[in-house]
Parts: C-alpha cells; structure tokens; sequence
C-alpha cells in the first residue's frame, strides 16, 4: 500500500524538528451543495529545522516517530 502524501501550509515550528501543517480539504456539502473547506493539523518531522512558517510543504506517512508524529516532511517551497 503506498503511503499517503498530503500538501499544507507549516502553521507552527515552535519545537525542535517539528513542524505543524494545516492541510485544507474541499467537498461539496451533500444537501446544501456549497463548497466547503475544512481543514486539520498535523505534526510532521522536519529534521533539518529547514521550513519557517508560511512555507507550503508536502509531507508523507511514516512509522510512528513519538506520540503525535507519524509523518515527515519530504519537500517544501519558502514563502515570499
């Protein structure tokens, strides 16, 4: 099974090799048909400490690394 590559904004780099991405979702709403965007955080490795907030950044499943990690960061752009 392959794993699973998500694309969000770093939201957060307060802890050593840690970063918060919130990746965004949109889906038409089944009753009203509007669409809708929700979104959720989550907490990646970064071991370089390389991406600042307001980096776009792809991250991908992993083995867990602690209790609330379980993805890593495998390519970003810096934001301007």
């Amino acid at each position: 099974m392959p794993k699973r590559v998500l694309q969000g904004v770093v939201v957060s780099n307060a802890n050593d090799k840690t970063v918060t991405v919130r990746v965004e979702r949109r889906f038409t709403h089944p009753l009203f048909k509007k669409t809708v965007r929700r979104s959720k955080k989550y907490r990646a490795h970064d071991e370089t400490n390389a991406h600042q907030v307001g980096d776009t950044v792809s991250i991908q499943e992993c083995a867990p690394i602690s209790k609330n990690k379980t993805w890593t960061v495998v390519e970003g752009s810096t934001a301007d």
